[in-house]
């Protein structure tokens, strides 16, 4: 017999087998008798019983039936609580949680039995109130208003203050109550599938009641009307699957007793047969129009709602419902909406959509359904491998890969294409997800006799040796040789197996081929030497390389187990290989550079525990071998770093790693020695050998001293031998002094940590201090030396030793180390700083130029600016660090707009920075550059200035720029831009016109660009600055309207213009100001702070200097931007306002303040001030009350937003984003309710074509 719990079947052709041995020999009327024989569970709701003092409203029978039926859980459909304060309506039920579903819905349906006008009530209001609302649906409304009323008037009750409603709210108890809402949907129709969904009231109800609130214009009607609705599709989905399966079995059934002979046939047996398929058809009949309503009346207006969440739940569960019933929506006709939505706006629904495909495609079985859906959005597809958004991405290449799995035809090689390169994305999933493609692509095996027989074999011969040459090409096509180890990461989780034969990847290195083997190439050896490396990289350390990923993870146990044996298995293979691999290749650089990082990788206790030493040993004398041969120094540094890691003192191995060291140091050395004294006696007359044996020895040794303590072999007395020989003759090749240089500053560097890490005496400290001096002085000699090479080499390492032995030495209880500490006198600032000009600041040439196509020149071209940006970067470090002078910085930053593309981050990092350090002579720093520019200018052009010209112009533009530096805290910044507009005042003002005061001074123009920074003046300030400009302007100047003095007159525009608009500007930086000249939404603030604030800050800059020559600046006092306070805190602090320095309090007792810059000027304005308070703050006090209570009416206006995207701009926006794809217009929408009050479409309603079938609309 057939009940109740039924299993859900997925697929009708897998489940008609099972179907043929159940007998349907009962009608679905029998079933009920059946079903209502058994004990029915009872919701877990306690019951109540009615309240006495409720005010009645039914009759006293349809009060003791409601009682009965509900157990006094609700008076005419209004939520009552008990005393316990249980769950009392079904969405308290649903949202606890609580009580499992079956019981919740059989207790629901046992009600309904009973009464099912109030048993309908409590699941209206079950949907009303689970969209957040909290009006209710009473009983007489239920019975006497359409939906459209009632509706209208849950709108008007509900509540949208917080915005928030159940699907929308966070926490987990929200995301449980999600779950509860979509089973309670589902377990309501499944047992409600053999009755009550065919009695053409609570369906119809419910439908009705859905489609009416999915075109609501409140969001969360719409969305929670739309879940459920299709909660409830794929619920009857369900339904008519089994439907169609009890079909096909009584189909069956009748045909087999039709087709017995005459005697045998039970002609009762087939009359209840033909009765129970045409039952069945009746059902299925009914299911198809309820489906048909929900996806015409919901789905086809809701899958393009304003709501990216509502679209992506129709998309999520039509997805459902075509893997579920594929007979019957697994076909263009519903496909379309997919394809269509892949080209959605937001991430979430073209996510869904891949999602939903990925489902359809990972059944072989439905290939043949997709084709034309394939061919057709296939180009989409593969175009969304590039999503922005790169969960997006990762789905597409996902569904890629399905695509090819299916089919190896569907793709062409330019789709392949496409996505092999994402294996060098950045972005670790979509790297990985394509090397899955690249693996399912090229390394699958697809002849299971052939893999069978090559699985037997070993080495180069196992199935792995083709495979892996054919990953080398793979690479080397790629093109992107830097990028190995990202190609490695990528494949890492398809291709681990082949990734880790390190026995098969050496037996091609290292065997030679056998006949009929193709031949490795030279490119092909040194690929693969590279992908080895990388993966014994990505074994050994378990972990993305830079670049992938956020940061180390902390692994797994069983992640920490591969780790461990991967690294043992490395270790056991490359101990007794590499030895071989190092012979075979040590006179080819670039293999062995790759080759010898395989032993950091190494667990060295293998070494000694495995008793290996001999192949130790054979590994050192490859090593020394490769020393002595090459004279690359990325060789001699890998082979450097590989002693220093075998050297280790943890090992048992060190000792004798460490005289292996010591031989190969003391022969190089000896070796150094000797071709020093030939070369030094021999002077100009030396040849290219004696040349080339010194340069040779001391690149190596250069390389070791880098990872090495080489001082006892005193290596920095005959680099300095050669470095002043050089100075003196002038004939030093300059790569002997560069690797000269080079190995002096490891020296001085060694020296310096032996003496921070022990207790040195003061006359090691001299010592030291000597050495470090004399190098200083050889290496400032050096940079005028003529080749470019030495200069750039001794600029770099006196920037470095500069700041290491800068007074921040001292720092962290180091104060012994004080006789070390060097600060640059103001000959080598200077000659520091003219290197910067002559070599950072320079113009290519255009024949240097690179014509297009020449990609080495380029290259060239790249490397140079590489260099070129270290040079001023080294510098620029000086700088904020106050160990040269800032006003050093004046000639970078005006060169700020000319090199923007290629220094404008370095120099604006080094302007915030010296910013932090001191703002007043950061602004004297920016002032000065303009000055230097405009300067340059006059000598050019002469006094008499083009203003319209490009160079006036970039000169103007440069002083915006740097306006724009200040940000938009004019509190913080009034001292520095008061300053800055001081001296320019001084500036233009500095020399008087030899032909008479009647003509302008020669520097009057630069007040034009002065005026770029009044916008960055409060308005009191601009008060004060205008009188201290008229200090220098006689009455003459005062009536000139010539346009030689436009300047001046704008700039006193720029300077009288602006009013309260001006307060507007001003920001306050600090939260806990407690007054502020901001006029905020809720007031103005009181006006006796206010000029308290005004005077004492407009003061505080005021008399800060003395009046003083704008031509030098002086020499700000150098603090370390390490010791210094927090910039932060020190940012985000501002003084009291009664305590601030320069207020009038301090100006009238400080006699010093008095004699500074407009002390005066600003007495009288304070007597005068004195006078006119009152009578301000009395005509002022009138209209503030007024004034405040206009802004905050203003602010109260509320602000709303509309939940639906209906303007006819928007519905263009969309059709226009469709256009592409949508070939077939929608499906008809009919039997929908109240159509006058629904928004418009996405899609214009005169491209909806008619038509009966509905769901049998061609695709294309």
């Amino acid at each position: 017999m057939i009940t109740s719990e039924l299993p859900v079947l997925q697929d009708s052709t897998n489940e008609s087998g099972q179907a043929d041995a159940v007998a349907v020999s009962v009608s679905v009327s029998e079933l009920e008798d059946a079903s209502e024989v058994k004990g029915k569970r009872k919701r877990g709701r306690p019951g109540r019983p009615p309240s006495a003092n409720k005010k009645p409203r039914k009759s006293p029978a349809e009060k003791s039936q409601l009682a009965g039926s509900r157990g006094g859980r609700k008076a005419n459909g209004v939520p009552q609580q008990n005393g316990d304060s249980e769950p009392v309506t079904l969405f308290e039920v649903v949202k606890m949680g609580k009580s499992a579903m079956q019981a919740v819905v059989d207790d629901w349906i046992e009600s309904y039995k009973q009464d099912r006008d109030i048993a309908l009530l409590d699941l209206i209001n079950f949907f009303i109130q689970c969209s957040g609302c909290k009006g209710t649906v009473r009983i007489e409304m239920f019975r006497n208003m359409q939906n459209a009323e009632i509706i209208r008037k849950m709108t008007e009750e509900f509540d949208e203050d917080s915005g928030d409603y159940p699907l929308t709210m966070p926490g987990p108890q929200w995301k449980k109550f999600r779950s509860n809402f979509c089973e309670f949907i589902g377990v309501l129709i499944r047992q409600c599938q053999y009755s009550i969904i065919y009695d053409e009231y609570m369906m119809d109800t419910v439908i009705s009641l859905l489609t009416g609130l999915s075109d609501s214009q409140v969001r969360a009607f719409r969305h929670t009307s739309t879940l459920a609705a299709m909660k409830l599709m794929t619920a009857l989905v369900n339904v008519a699957l089994n439907l169609s399966i009890h079909q096909d079995n009584t189909q069956r059934q009748y045909e087999a007793e039709r087709n017995k002979i005459v005697g045998k046939r039970a002609n009762e047996k087939l009359e209840l047969l033909l009765e129970k398929r045409k039952e069945l058809q009746e059902n299925q009949d009914e299911i198809e129009n309820m489906m048909n309503s929900i996806f015409k009346g919901i789905f086809v207006h809701r899958y393009r709602d304003a709501i990216a969440e509502i679209r992506a739940i129709c998309i999520e569960e039509i997805g459902v419902w075509m893997k579920m019933y594929s007979d019957a929506f697994l076909n263009d006709s519903y496909l379309k909406y997919v394809g269509w939505t892949l080209h959605d706006r937001q991430g979430e629904v073209r996510l869904k959509c891949l999602k939903a495909l990925q489902n359809l495609y990972t059944n072989r079985e439905l290939f043949p359904k997709l084709e034309l859906f394939t061919n057709r959005f296939k180009d989409r597809i593969v175009s969304m491998t590039l999503d922005k958004e790169y969960d997006v991405a990762v789905e597409a290449i996902r569904l890629v890969t399905l695509v090819l799995q299916g089919s190896e035809d569907a793709l062409s090689n330019e789709d392949c294409e496409n996505v092999y390169h994402l294996v060098y994305s950045a972005h670790r999933p979509v790297a990985v997800a394509a090397g899955e493609f690249l693996h399912r692509k090229l390394f699958s095996r697809h002849d299971p006799q052939a893999e069978e027989a090559l699985a037997k074999r070993r080495g180069r011969n196992s199935p792995n040796g083709n495979l892996i040459r054919m990953l080398v090409l793979f690479f080397l096509e790629s093109e992107l040789h830097e990028h190995a180890a990202y190609l490695v990461d990528s494949l890492w989780e398809s291709s681990q197996e082949l990734l880790k034969d390190w026995e098969c990847m050496t037996e091609l290195l290292v065997e030679e081929a056998v006949q009929g083997e193709e031949v490795l190439s030279d490119r092909q050896e040194t690929a693969l030497i590279e992908l080895m490396m990388c993966t014994i990289r990505q074994a050994a350390e378990a972990h993305p390389p830079v670049g992938r990923g956020t940061g180390k993870r902390v692994l797994t146990a069983k992640e920490r187990k591969m780790q461990i044996d991967d690294k043992n298995k490395l270790t056991e293979h490359f101990i007794m290989a590499l030895p071989m691999l190092l012979s075979k290749y040590q006179a080819d650089s670039e293999k062995v550079a790759n080759l010898l990082q395989i032993p950091q990788y190494f667990d060295l206790d293998i070494y000694s525990a495995g008793r290996m030493e001999k192949h130790l040993d054979a590994l050192l004398k490859q090593i020394k071998f490769v020393v002595e041969k090459q004279t690359e120094t990325d060789v001699l540094e890998a082979c450097s770093k590989t002693y220093s890691i075998l050297c280790s003192e943890e090992y048992t191995i060190m000792n004798r790693v460490d005289i292996a060291r010591s031989q190969l140091i003391d022969e190089l050395v000896d070796r150094f020695n000797h071709s020093v004294e030939e070369l030094l006696q021999e002077g100009e007359e030396a040849d290219d050998d004696d040349i080339y044996n010194v340069l040779s020895t001391l690149k190596r040794l250069t390389a070791f001293h880098n990872a090495h303590d080489l001082t006892k072999w005193d290596m920095f007395g005959n680099c300095y031998r050669l470095l002043k020989a050089g100075i003196e003759q002038g004939s030093m090749p300059e790569q002997i002094a560069v690797q000269a240089l080079q190995c002096s500053h490891y020296s001085i560097l060694w020296q310096l940590v032996t003496i921070t890490e022990g207790s040195p005496s003061k006359d090691d400290l001299i010592a030291l201090r000597k050495v470090v001096k004399s190098f200083l002085a050889v290496c400032q000699q050096c940079l005028s030396n003529v080749n470019t090479p030495v200069k750039e080499q001794a600029f770099m390492l006196l920037c470095d030793l500069l700041m290491i032995f800068s007074h921040q030495l001292t720092s962290g209880s180091r104060e012994g180390l004080q006789p070390l500490v060097f600060n640059p006198d103001i000959p080598l600032q200077n000659e520091l700083l003219s290197f910067v000009m002559d070599h950072v600041f320079i113009d290519q040439d255009d024949e240097n130029q690179s014509m297009e196509g020449d990609e080495e020149d380029e290259a060239n071209k790249i490397e140079a600016l590489h260099k070129r940006r270290n040079l001023l970067a080294a510098f620029s470090k000086l700088i904020i660090y106050d160990i040269v002078d800032m006003h050093a910085a004046a000639d970078i930053f005006k060169h700020y707009m000319k090199y923007y593309n290629d220094y404008g981050d370095i120099i604006k990092e080094t302007l915030s920075k010296t910013r932090q350090t001191d703002k007043i002579q950061c602004a004297k720093t920016l002032i000065l550059s303009l000055q230097q520019l405009f300067n340059e200018l006059i000598q050019e052009q002469g006094p008499n200035l083009d203003r319209t010209s490009s160079h006036v112009s970039g000169i103007k533009e440069l002083a915006r720029r740097f306006a724009l530096t200040f940000g938009l805290d004019q509190i913080k910044t009034r001292e520095a831009v008061a300053t800055l507009h001081k001296d320019g005042i001084e500036f233009a003002f500095k020399y008087q016109n030899p032909k008479g005061p009647e003509f302008p001074p020669p520097n009057l123009a630069f007040l034009e660009v002065l005026s770029e920074f009044s916008s960055k003046l409060l308005r009191q300030d601009k008060k004060t600055v205008h009188s201290y400009l008229e200090k220098f302007m006689s009455e003459q100047m005062m009536e000139r309207r010539e346009d030689v003095w436009l300047p001046l007159i704008s700039y006193r525009n720029s300077l009288l213009t602006g009013g309260d608009e001006d307060r507007l500007s001003v920001t306050s930086g600090s939260s806990s100001s407690k007054s502020t000249s901001v006029r905020s939404k809720k007031g103005r603030p009181p006006l006796h702070k206010k000029r308290i604030e005004e005077d004492s800050v407009e003061s505080s800059w005021i008399m800060r200097d003395t009046l003083q020559t704008p031509g030098a600046l002086q020499t700000p006092q150098l603090t370390s931007t390490v010791l210094r306070e927090n910039p932060r805190q020190a940012a985000e602090h501002i003084p009291d306002q009664d305590s601030e320095p320069g207020s009038e309090t301090d100006y009238v007792h400080n006699q010093q303040m008095q004699m500074s810059w407009l002390g005066q000027q600003k007495l009288e304005d304070v007597n005068r001030k004195d006078r006119t308070g009152m009578n301000y703050m009395k005509a002022r006090s009138g209209g503030v009350r007024q004034t405040v209570r206009g802004l905050m009416e203003d602010d109260a206006e509320p602000i709303f937003e509309d939940v639906m995207m209906s303007s006819r701009g928007q519905l263009e926006d969309m059709n226009e984003e469709f256009e592409d794809t949508m070939v077939i217009d929608l499906p008809p929408s009919r039997n929908r309710r109240e159509r006058a009050e629904l928004r418009p479409d996405f899609f214009d309603s005169a491209a909806i074509i008619e038509d009966d079938s509905g769901f049998g609309m061609p695709m294309f």
